[in-house]
């Protein structure tokens, strides 16, 4: 089984930034991509970006497009989220997850879970 493992969550000021990292462990797969989601409290888990492993190519959710920004190194079997202009609203645990088979939507079918790092931005 793939395990990720989050890291780089904090404490910031409002407009300041974070980054986090997710790097994979454990037996390896040929995957098809990785992405990053969130989820606040109360709230449901949310899609932020995802990449994936070969192109590459990125997808964003509206709520983050031109403040953070998904990178990811094959080799080092990393993936990364750069978050600038951060704003309370992004507040949550942020998750890695890694997709095992090829699907035409970013979105969904991941197949492997981080345990999550907490964002926490204030005003």
């Amino acid at each position: 089984q793939v395990r990720l493992v989050e890291a780089g969550g904090g404490l910031v000021q409002a407009g300041g930034s974070l980054r986090l990292s997710c790097a994979a462990s454990g037996r390896t797969f040929s995957g098809d991509a990785m992405g990053w989601f969130r989820q606040a409290p109360g709230k449901e888990r949310e899609f932020v970006a995802t990449i994936r492993r070969s192109g590459p190519s990125t997808t964003y959710a509206d709520s983050v497009k031109g403040r953070f920004t998904i990178s990811r190194d094959n080799a080092l079997n990393t993936v990364y989220l750069q978050m600038n202009s951060l704003k309370p609203e992004d507040t949550a645990v942020y998750y890695c997850a890694a997709r095992k088979n090829w699907r035409p939507s970013p979105y969904s079918g991941y197949d492997y879970w981080g345990q999550g790092t907490q964002v926490t931005v204030s005003s």
